[in-house]
């Protein structure tokens, strides 16, 4: 079995391109996907964390004593 992966820009078209593959004898099954992530949404999310750490006692210092520290048993 063979796998064809179809990008279509326009939605119309592509609810054409889906009744016609779903038509055919020969093609199993036809999944629609619709791509959600943009590159602005990826900009907004990532500038949204910008200050998150600000006014906090977190230095590279502090990190590694915490993830090297032994622990008394």
């Amino acid at each position: 079995m063979k796998q064809l992966i179809v990008q279509v820009a326009d939605k119309e078209k592509a609810e054409m391109l889906f009744k016609i593959l779903s038509a055919l004898d020969f093609v199993n099954s036809v999944e629609v996907m619709e791509d959600k992530a943009t590159i602005c949404d990826n900009e907004q999310d990532f500038f949204s964390l910008a200050g998150l750490w600000e006014n906090r006692d977190v230095t590279t210092e502090s990190i590694r004593q915490q993830a090297w520290r032994e622990d008394i048993k």
